[in-house]
């Protein structure tokens, strides 16, 4: 049976049961046992209409758990007009699911598990092996989500930025376990994409693009950080690229610049140089000067000071590395950079130990030891 196009089809059955009255979880739970049913009987009585069979099977899975619940008569009412068998509406309801799923109530953690089981259509086993955390945590974590939006109506607009940053946060979790979680956010943002005429979606799905065109060359054979500068170009996905560039030109043309617009804008200007001395780093920073305005976010002024330290010298960097908090992750390591840039390995090197103690994983740990190692060596020559 073809596991992409059941992933498909899940989260518009699940709307169409949400939309005739069934609560969340209930709808969930009964999607989840017409798919045992379609990997049960499909492989050898495959059906012509296979939303519509699954869109049927669920509708009776959902109406047999609540004839069977006495507690919950008012969900009998349902029952009386059953819609008849044949093809499920052609109407895509998904986006009401991906607003629902990033709901405002719930923790962002418990937001993208949601989105991963409802619009993904992964399993619980595989988001549990994805986080590194065991199934059973998992499906609590699922199930309480479940239960906060359950009464939540698809009556009022969603909305898209608190949408756009779950599926962001799924793609910065990257590979881990079975599931590849970058590409999963990047084909859930392509189907966001084709369900809204949102240019903050085409810039979220130009970054995405943009960033996993490098992924190849992030890592050495051995696991090891490769940064960007020392990265090899030519492992570059270049039809990646020039996708993400495309989408990134139409949405920057229709003049309602958002952040991801912005950030993509920047991971533009990396993937265009042939060599990183050949970066435009002037256009770097004047595109962190938008970000700035946009969002305020410490994260971006931090960013903003190594542009400043390539476009104008490591003083210049400094100089604005020294008004945020040096509590901020990542701080040591730029600072440990722009002073090494300005000629003071002894400043850097003991930086270097100090972002490595304080990195939030083991190989951006064992890249910034290496560096301060590498600097303390030197000064014993």
């Amino acid at each position: 049976m073809d596991e992409a196009l059941v992933r498909s089809l899940t989260p518009g059955v699940l709307t169409v049961l949400v939309r005739r009255g069934a609560d969340f979880a209930a709808a969930e739970d009964a999607v989840q046992d017409a798919l045992i049913e379609a990997f049960r009987v499909w492989p050898s009585e495959p059906p012509r209409d296979p939303r519509g069979w699954l869109v049927t099977v669920a509708w009776r899975k959902f109406l047999d758990r609540a004839r069977a619940d006495s507690a919950r008569r008012r969900r009998e009412d349902l029952v009386e007009e059953e819609p008849p068998p044949g093809p499920a509406p052609g109407v895509d309801d998904t986006l009401q699911l991906y607003f629902l799923c990033a709901h405002p109530s719930l923790t962002p953690s418990s937001a993208v598990a949601l989105t991963l089981r409802a619009v993904g259509g992964l399993t619980t086993r595989q988001i549990a092996r994805a986080y590194l955390v065991p199934e059973a945590t998992m499906a609590q974590r699922i199930s309480r989500a479940k239960r906060t939006v359950s009464g939540v109506r698809f009556d009022r607009p969603g909305d898209v930025a608190t949408v756009l940053r779950v599926l962001y946060l799924v793609f910065n979790e990257g590979y881990s376990g079975d599931v590849d979680l970058a590409a999963e956010a990047i084909r859930l943002t392509r189907q966001l994409a084709a369900a809204i005429d949102h240019p903050e979606v085409a810039g979220l799905l130009a970054l995405m693009l943009l960033h996993h065109a490098r992924r190849a060359s992030r890592t050495a054979p051995d696991g090891g950080l490769v940064p960007l500068a020392e990265q090899d170009r030519g492992r570059w996905d270049t039809r990646m690229i020039a996708e993400g560039v495309g989408i990134l030109q139409a949405a920057l043309a229709r003049d309602r610049l958002g952040e991801f617009q912005a950030q993509a804008a920047v991971a533009a200007l990396h993937a265009d140089a042939p060599t990183a001395g050949e970066t435009d780093w002037v256009q770097i920073v004047e595109w962190y000067d938008e970000l700035t305005r946009l969002t305020d976010s410490p994260v971006v002024r931090l960013n903003r000071a190594v542009a400043m330290g390539e476009a104008d010298g490591p003083r210049a960097g400094l100089a604005a590395l020294a008004a945020l908090d040096d509590s901020l992750p990542r701080y040591a390591a730029v600072a440990a950079y722009l002073h090494e840039r300005d000629g003071d390995p002894e400043t850097a090197a003991r930086l270097y130990a100090e972002a490595a103690r304080k990195a939030l994983n083991l190989a951006e740990r064992d890249y910034l030891t290496r560096q301060a190692a590498r600097l303390n060596a030197g000064r014993r020559r």
